[in-house]
């Protein structure tokens, strides 16, 4: 009877000790979470706040890069017209490598990405 009741001491012990840090770890709202079903719910989703189960993402792109998806009720996601490469390569859609262009920053016009200190593809 006394171990059972040291070893159930020792526990709420060790639950005591870690408690504190999976409350602060679950204290900071991430920015987006992906739910179970594979939805992205920004704060501004009506389901954030009752979406528990989630994985957690640091903006919506990168949840829907994850292979997420936007909530139903969600605006249609702006279309990409031109990508600059992580080497800082600006390619709009006539470039051979606009498809195979995964990590990039997107341009609403090819003068925007240049100006940003993006270069054209070599032809």
């Amino acid at each position: 009877m006394k171990f059972r009741l040291m070893s159930n001491l020792l526990v709420l012990m060790g639950c005591a000790l870690l408690s504190p840090t999976l409350v602060w770890a679950q204290a900071a709202d991430p920015a987006v979470k992906k739910s179970d079903s594979g939805i992205c719910h920004d704060k501004t989703s009506s389901s954030y706040g009752a979406t528990k189960k989630f994985e957690a993402f640091p903006n919506l792109d990168a949840c829907l890069k994850s292979g997420g998806r936007a909530p139903a009720n969600a605006a249609a996601p702006e279309v990409v017209v031109v990508k600059k490469s992580e080497s800082g390569i600006c390619h709009d859609k006539s470039s051979a490598s606009f498809e195979k262009t995964q990590k990039f920053t997107a341009f609403k016009t090819i003068d925007e990405c240049v100006k940003s200190g993006g270069t054209l593809p070599k032809k």
